[in-house]
């Protein structure tokens, strides 16, 4: 009579077991058989695979119905143009189109719009510096012409610094690695009147989506009392700041619907330079009655520009004018 092998035995004590309801055979083979023989009837609860296959089929077309049956989250509607990520200082001044030719010859702008009036000056003008915008047209009876302070991140202070001199710019102090900011900083003034600081990201890391080329620049009188203003009437956040052992702010930092400005105290170097700013938010009308109610004089209410936007002006209790705007879309002009 054959012997039956170890693994014969084992598979003669599986297919019964699968196979019909019997008891387990006896195993008197081997002590080994006998261990292994007895995890046979977990194996009979075990589905078949053609069951687990058709349940996977099922799950998965359950599945696909429901989330057919949810719909997805709205996505938010963009309230800013596309490629105008900054608070855009607006810049007033006479003989815009020459100002326009300062721009780009000593920041390397390229002009993205021209809006001329019929008397050959500008009505409306925007330069990209960067990834960031600026915008300008000529000063007028309503809206004269204002010297502001503008902060310029580059990827080279120097070079930057140089051709802003060649352009007609006037140094106030050349790029040094010494400003208490710890960037390469440096500052100057162009031939309309207006400051800018020059500057190379040093000694700290942007986040991912990097930093803005332009971010305007106020110098305050009780800059102090600015931040909560701008945080009662234009839901702003202070994302950094640094003060004196006396209290008076030196730098910081303000986020509006995702763009920033700066501030710091006035002095004798730096006088308080009213400015004009256009920032885009994400409800201009809740804005605008936001902004009255905080102690802004309104200047212009809402209401829907042709070209697209829902627009209002106020200015705020230090003498800024902000063009508060909300992008409605491209059908909308």
């Amino acid at each position: 009579m054959h012997k039956r092998s170890p693994a014969e035995q084992l598979d003669q004590a599986i297919s019964a077991v699968l196979s019909t309801s019997q008891p387990l055979p006896e195993a008197n083979a081997q002590p080994a058989i006998a261990a292994l023989v007895s995890l046979v009837p977990l194996l009979r609860a075990m589905p078949r695979p053609e069951f687990r296959a058709t349940l996977k089929s099922e799950l998965h077309r359950r599945i696909a119905m429901k989330e057919a049956a949810v719909p997805a989250p709205a996505k938010a509607a963009p309230f800013r143009r596309a490629n105008f990520p900054n608070i855009a200082p607006y810049f007033l001044v006479d003989d815009a189109p020459q100002f326009i030719d300062f721009l780009i010859a000593a920041f390397d702008g390229t002009e993205r719009i021209r809006v001329p009036r019929p008397d050959g000056s500008i009505m409306h003008a925007e330069v990209a510096i960067g990834n960031s915008v600026i915008e300008l047209g000529d000063a007028n009876e309503q809206y004269p012409q204002r010297p502001m302070t503008t902060h310029l991140y580059v990827p080279d202070a120097d070079a930057t610094f140089g051709r802003a001199l060649h352009a007609g710019a006037s140094s106030i102090y050349a790029p040094t690695d010494d400003h208490p900011s710890g960037d390469r900083w440096g500052a100057l003034t162009d031939p309309f009147g207006n400051t800018w600081y020059i500057a190379t990201v040093k000694g700290w890391v942007p986040g991912p989506e990097g930093v803005l080329s332009v971010q305007p620049y106020l110098h305050l009188r009780d800059a102090h009392n600015m931040i909560p203003f701008v945080e009662a009437g234009l839901g702003a956040e202070v994302t950094g700041m640094h003060k004196s052992p006396d209290g008076l702010v030196q730098h910081a930092t303000i986020e509006i619907a995702g763009a920033t400005f700066e501030i710091d105290e006035a002095s004798a170097e730096s006088n308080p330079n009213p400015s004009y700013l256009h920032v885009y938010v994400p409800d201009t009308d809740a804005l605008y009655a936001r902004a009255i109610a905080a102690g802004a004089k309104g200047v212009k209410p809402p209401d829907t520009a042709p070209y697209g936007e829902r627009s209002a002006t106020i200015t705020d209790p230090f003498g800024n004018t902000w063009f508060l705007a909300t992008y409605l879309g491209a059908e909308q002009q």
